[in-house]
């Protein structure tokens, strides 16, 4: 019992492992004097490896199957805009030297991110966090890793116009996409009552509806709807312990994460405190070391995990999460036991949802690659 607080803020942090809640920023679950003991549970231990008791269906209630699609009343979709979006998401040419898209750092292929540390970007500048990914983003509260931006449109735009990822400007963008016929065209079928259809807001428009429908539903899904044998005895297990460890206070919902903020080193300080997470758009004290808290879906799949990537394996992160958000050392059967469960909420990616689309070719007009970095460029945050 006293060891099931380990995975309460082990979920809460999972934190790390992605990319809260701009305005209900919470805290980490407080630990009890006990649990703050760094003590080995041999009860724990065979509880993880021998199986726990029943799931109770009652206690699913905190998650949701993932929904078919993400709407937003600020920007209804369309098929014309969506299809815009697509494009939008694979063009190089929005970025300065027309060699970085927003596929580039979130990749559609592998899990909607690069499997990097810290992603590349304009004259191969590397930035400082690590690129979460994008399936499922728009069910999110907020987006980057400190909860800057509202939503996918908002979040769309900021890596274009970043000096170290894509290092264009609006002026740029828009003179691109007007010497582009079919582009100009596409902008104003999307957005067919305003005057001035190419902006850099409607970029983020167009992107954003279009990850609106990176939406993939998988065999967790189908265990929440009632189905019993979609997952396997481990899983089920590892479901047990993540549900009675109370990692569900802050990986719950559709996307079992991605609506709150926590703080990373709640009991333990973390190692390496040079990014402040929210305080670095804030600077208000209570703010430092806040991260958002990640999806858990496909996170088997998108590894390096933290803001930072710096842990490549996912148990490593599960035990590193034990220790400094509960101080407690996990043993290896509860490690393995939640790691199985998170393979669950692994999805097989749709080959149509990854494929690049046909893009529309440059125009004489159409702005040249430019190579030449900005000074003091790397000061920038990058991903996430």
């Amino acid at each position: 019992m006293k060891r099931a607080l380990v995975f309460a803020s082990l979920s809460v942090l999972t934190v790390l492992l992605g990319c809260g809640d701009s305005g209900g920023q919470k805290t980490a679950p407080a630990a009890s004097g006990s649990a703050k003991k760094p003590a080995a549970s041999a009860a724990g231990s065979a509880k993880a490896a021998s199986g726990p008791k029943p799931i109770d269906r009652k206690n699913l209630a905190v998650f949701e199957q993932l929904p078919k699609e993400s709407k937003s009343d600020k920007n209804p979709a369309t098929p014309a805009k969506v299809a815009l979006g697509r494009q939008l998401y694979f063009d190089t040419r929005l970025s300065k030297n027309h060699d970085v898209s927003c596929n580039t750092c979130h990749n559609l292929e592998t899990y909607g991110v690069d499997n990097k540390p810290v992603s590349e970007g304009h004259g191969k500048q590397k930035g400082t966090r690590n690129s979460p990914t994008v399936y499922g983003a728009a069910l999110h509260t907020v987006q980057f890793w400190d909860g800057r931006a509202a939503d996918v449109e908002e979040q769309a735009t900021g890596p274009i116009v970043n000096p170290v990822e894509m290092a264009a400007d609006e002026k740029r963008v828009v003179e691109t996409l007007t010497s582009i016929p079919e582009y100009k065209k596409a902008f104003e079928e999307s957005f067919p009552d305003e005057k001035e259809a190419v902006t850099l807001v409607n970029v983020g428009k167009a992107i954003g509806a279009f990850e609106r429908t990176l939406l993939v539903s998988g065999k967790w899904d189908k265990y929440l709807a009632g189905d019993d044998a979609a997952l396997s005895q481990d899983e089920k297990n590892g479901l047990s312990v993540f549900m009675d460890s109370g990692c569900t206070s802050c990986h719950g919902g559709a996307m079992v994460g991605g609506n709150m903020l926590m703080k990373l080193g709640a009991v333990k300080p973390w190692t390496d405190e040079k990014d402040k997470g929210k305080f670095e758009v804030t600077k208000d004290e209570k703010d430092k070391m806040f991260f958002k808290v990640p999806t858990l879906r496909n996170v088997a799949k998108t590894a390096p995990y933290f803001h930072d990537g710096s842990v490549s394996d996912l148990g490593e992160a599960v035990k590193k999460m034990a220790f400094h958000q509960n101080g407690l050392e996990i043993s290896a059967d509860e490690i393995k036991a939640v790691v199985a469960f998170l393979g669950a909420l692994t999805v097989e990616i749709p080959a149509e949802m990854t494929k690049a689309p046909e893009l529309p070719k440059s125009t004489p007009k159409t702005p040249k690659p430019d190579p030449a970095v900005a000074s003091a460029a790397g000061e920038e945050k990058k991903g996430g």
